[in-house]
């Protein structure tokens, strides 16, 4: 079988939750012997984010059920501040600011950092006037979590507003023979390989 990105590549690996074949450099092992693509490994990253606040909002759900006959003034008032805390993270949440961080690596995860900066850019022009940043530093903290000792990271990146389509993102030094991964907001595009792991234009 063959690889979903590189056609002329066999499949060793397969995702564990689109059961998309993969070759060795597509799959992205996220524990041992468990891989992902890269789209879905994003995707789980940036679900494994919201997972804490749900939580919370099932105990709090659960705790309402059980103490519902004996509400009095004091109760109403930790459900009020409750409701309020929910209120307030999900403007957080879904106002712009970034989900909780995450564990992945991005130093070996370099694909995941890519999708996740890409919805970053994607909040902040729905939140800023349909504007692109001019640099990726602009994303952080409000739509990117980041602490100041990883902005390193954004350097792993390149980006360019473009005028014609909005923006292009992709791997600044991508590995030599490794298919490019562009995102722009019209979708993903994919180009030759490198020779010598040339930064893409």
């Amino acid at each position: 079988m063959k690889c979903k990105y590189h056609p002329e590549r066999e499949a060793k690996f397969f995702c564990a939750i689109c059961n998309a074949p993969l070759c060795k450099e597509c799959a992205e092992e996220v524990s041992p012997g468990v891989y992902y693509c890269f789209e879905c490994a994003m995707l789980h990253s940036v679900s494994e984010g919201g997972r804490s606040i749900k939580n919370k909002r099932d105990e709090d759900t659960k705790k309402k059920a059980v103490k519902k006959k004996q509400w009095g003034p004091f109760q109403y008032f930790v459900i009020i501040s409750s409701v309020l805390i929910l209120v307030m993270w999900g403007v957080i949440i879904f106002g712009g600011q970034p989900a909780p961080k995450g564990t992945v690596n991005f130093a070996k995860k370099g694909r995941v950092l890519l999708f996740m900066v890409d919805g970053a850019i994607k909040r902040y022009a729905h939140y800023e006037g349909d504007k692109y940043p001019e640099k990726l530093s602009s994303l952080v903290p409000k739509y990117l979590s980041l602490r100041k000792d990883q902005l390193f990271y954004l350097e792993k990146l390149s980006y360019h507003r473009d005028p014609r389509i909005g923006y292009r993102l992709s791997v600044a030094n991508p590995k030599a023979g490794e298919m490019n991964v562009v995102l722009t907001p019209k979708g993903i595009e994919y180009t030759q390989p490198s020779i010598g792991g040339a930064k893409m234009k």
